[in-house]
């Protein structure tokens, strides 16, 4: 099993994104109490295994005396819901940072019906989670929300460490990824590709950035598995993407060529259909010939 994808670290999680334990640093911060849509830092609760990749970016607030502030929803989806999060130390400017929240939904209440194929290949080694998954029982759904966090969080790491231009995953607990906010500092979020107005010249250094991403993800024998407009951002000039729970392993997940496919199919026909220069069959044979190197 790819270690990317190893989802017996993810069943140990509390499936509650808002696992905040008490912890002693409170007694030095006794006159400050979370207020409304705030708790304190979930940081302090979460193990090595659940915080991102060393050497951690300086803005990255690790103090227990932190707040977790809630500054709005930035995005719903299919499977998940993104929020703003800041969190800061009171009265102090320097530790302040801000985060995208993104919580997965259990089961029943997703609308992304085709997690399946991007599962195949993987594994849940813990037989209890296995059982409680086969039954789709509370449990199950639970642990299926949060393999999903885990496997975000796992696969956002891996490409940070391979300098693919994602968003630096900072934590997981349980059903939630906290990971670097894409945008300006006022909480203005950056645009996704889609809703760029570009011209050609613009859009043809665009192309050539996601080629290079899907590249990178390739050459580690991944492919994204949901790759459009609408899950790759621009900001400062340069492409980013998101959205990577269901990223792919091309050769254990038996649909993976063909994920891979339409990776390149739909990236095209979005740039095609902008005048630029593109082929997806070609790209195809590139990406999968990185991907046997």
């Amino acid at each position: 099993m790819n270690p990317l994808f190893d989802s017996s670290a993810a069943s140990s999680f509390d499936p509650s994104p808002f696992d905040s334990s008490p912890f002693d640093v409170e007694l030095a911060f006794a006159d400050v109490e979370p207020g409304d849509g705030q708790r304190w830092s979930t940081w302090p609760a979460t193990t090595p295994s659940q915080r991102g990749p060393e050497p951690r970016p300086a803005w990255v607030v690790t103090s227990a005396g932190a707040l977790d502030t809630e500054r709005g929803v930035l995005k719903t989806g299919k499977e998940a819901d993104v929020f703003l999060l800041e969190r800061a130390v009171p009265d102090d400017a320097a530790q302040r940072t801000l985060l995208a929240a993104k919580r997965f939904r259990s089961t029943e209440h997703r609308t992304f019906h085709r997690s399946s194929v991007y599962t195949e290949g993987r594994g849940v080694q813990n037989t209890r989670d296995a059982r409680a998954l086969a039954k789709k029982s509370g449990f199950g759904r639970d642990i299926a929300a949060g393999a999903w966090a885990f496997a975000e969080f796992q696969a956002l790491s891996r490409m940070w460490q391979l300098d693919a231009p994602v968003p630096y995953p900072v934590q997981v607990s349980g059903t939630e990824v906290l990971m670097e906010f894409i945008g300006d500092p006022d909480g203005t979020a950056a645009p996704r590709l889609a809703q760029i107005r570009s011209d050609r010249a613009e859009l043809t250094e665009f192309y050539a950035q996601v080629v290079e991403i899907m590249r990178v993800f390739a050459a580690a024998g991944f492919t994204h598995g949901d790759l459009s407009p609408y899950n790759l951002l621009v900001h400062d000039g340069r492409v980013r993407v998101i959205d990577l729970p269901q990223i792919v392993d091309i050769i254990s997940n038996p649909q993976g060529l063909d994920l891979l496919h339409r990776d390149c199919v739909n990236v095209c026909d979005w740039f095609t259909r902008r005048r630029v220069e593109c082929d997806a069959e070609a790209l195809f044979a590139e990406l999968l010939a990185a991907s046997y190197t």
